[in-house]
């Protein structure tokens, strides 16, 4: 899959000081987690005999492709950019051996065709060990998601060691729970400060529970 990539004009662009400014200077990122009400979700999921995970995988991707901020990276020419829209980089666990490989899918806005399709690449390379990369040929616009399904975790913070251009988002969720009589999960955003302030982080995730709540 290729999308359109758009190239910013730095001279006019409102956030051209503050990406120089975390980019280069302080070179910030910084994790932002919150529970979201998936009572509704849930219900629709069951009641549709759905598999949860694909359902909020949807519910992720939906929200990084309403936002910009999250679909910004440079091109080949290391021009400063944002994609049309990015497709989901997941993980798929191996009870067996107890690790995991990613792999990659086309994304669609619409949710039919999104859930079969992560179904039948699911299926398809479920059985692929032995690597990390266990499909091929993902492409440049991607958006890593990955879950926790054995704890409902309070707050998750990453790190590397290595300077990195990477400005995609790195989303996880973790256990949903029941409590107060409705079900939330946690769910977590590790993002470059550089192309996301709190205020767009926070519209992520509340776009997030927006879209949780009218599936």
């Amino acid at each position: 899959m290729s999308g359109k990539f758009h190239i910013i004009d730095k001279s006019t662009w409102e956030r051209s000081v503050y990406f120089d400014y975390y980019y280069t200077r302080i070179k910030c990122k910084y994790n932002l987690n919150a529970n979201l009400d998936i009572t509704h979700l849930v219900t629709e999921q069951k009641a549709r005999g759905l598999r949860f995970f694909p359902v909020m995988l949807y519910v992720v991707m939906r929200a990084v492709n309403q936002n910009k901020e999250f679909r910004m990276s440079f091109n080949a020419e290391g021009q400063l950019g944002y994609w049309d829209e990015v497709v989901p980089c997941y993980t798929l666990f191996h009870e067996d051996s107890k690790t995991f490989t990613d792999i990659w899918s086309e994304y669609s806005d619409d949710f039919d065709t999104f859930y079969r399709t992560i179904v039948a690449d699911m299926e398809r390379y479920r059985d692929v060990t032995g690597v990390i990369k266990a499909r091929p040929g993902k492409p440049v616009n991607f958006c890593p998601v990955s879950c926790l399904p054995w704890l409902s975790f309070t707050s998750f913070a990453q790190d590397t060691y290595t300077e990195s251009e990477m400005l995609f988002p790195l989303i996880k969720f973790g256990k949903y729970f029941r409590t107060d009589g409705k079900i939330q999960i946690p769910v977590s955003v590790f993002v470059s400060h550089a192309v996301a302030d709190g205020y767009h982080t926070c519209k992520l995730i509340n776009d997030m529970q927006e879209i949780a709540g009218r599936f």
